[in-house]
């Protein structure tokens, strides 16, 4: 595909993409963007964002990717009752995954890939299962481990992206190609920038221990 070929099809994705296909892109680089800095703002926006998804993905009539995008959205509000926690407590800290939390990750992936695998090859006309089920079960862990503020959700949500680039752009969404490269820029910064406000916790705690060890 020549340069000319390329502008011509991307100007035809634009041309065809509808204010709700727009509202829900936006939504989406505005969950990401929020979620780099941390901001609790990022559950409220992705609920939205997914949930304009799921509307939009009916009408084109992929039921099983809008059945998939249910998901995110129950994840979502996990996410922000589990940081929220009880009423007067701080949200819950940044922090790196434990063994048992691996384990569950690498349940959610592998037993996810498999399942939907099947589904898709079953139940579906899709003739990339393999893929779009890998691609549909990093980002399932990747978002379970979101919502428990886990460092590592950047790499299994990096993952999902760096296989959803090419399947979206073989299947000549290369609008929706270059938005998950967005996202995937986004996603290394989010983890460096996590990484820090982690080691600043770290110091903080380490500083108060500390001066309570002096008294």
């Amino acid at each position: 595909m020549d340069i000319q070929s390329l502008m011509h099809l991307l100007n035809a994705q634009i041309q065809q993409t509808t204010f709700w296909e727009w509202g829900a892109v936006l939504f989406g680089i505005a969950e990401v963007l929020l979620a780099k800095v941390n901001n609790i703002w990022l559950y409220p926006t992705g609920i939205a964002g997914t949930a304009i998804g799921i509307y939009v993905l009916m009408i084109a009539g992929l039921y099983a990717e809008s059945a998939l995008s249910v998901y995110y959205v129950v994840m979502s509000v996990y996410g922000w009752i589990y940081w929220l926690k009880k009423r007067g407590h701080p949200p819950v800290s940044i922090s790196w995954s434990t063994r048992n939390e691996w384990i569950i990750t690498l349940l959610i992936v592998f037993a996810g890939w498999g399942i939907l695998f099947l589904l898709l090859k079953n139940f579906t006309a899709s003739t990339v299962p393999v893929w779009d089920a890998w691609v549909s079960s990093t980002a399932w862990a990747g978002m379970w481990l979101l919502a428990r503020r886990k460092l590592e959700n950047w790499i299994l949500l990096n993952i999902s992206n760096l296989f959803a680039i090419p399947l979206l752009w073989q299947k000549q969404l290369i609008l929706f190609s270059a938005l998950t490269l967005f996202l995937f820029v986004v996603a290394i910064f989010g983890f460096f920038d996590w990484r820090s406000i982690w080691k600043k916790e770290q110091l903080i705690n380490t500083n108060k221990l500390n001066k309570w060890n002096i008294q």
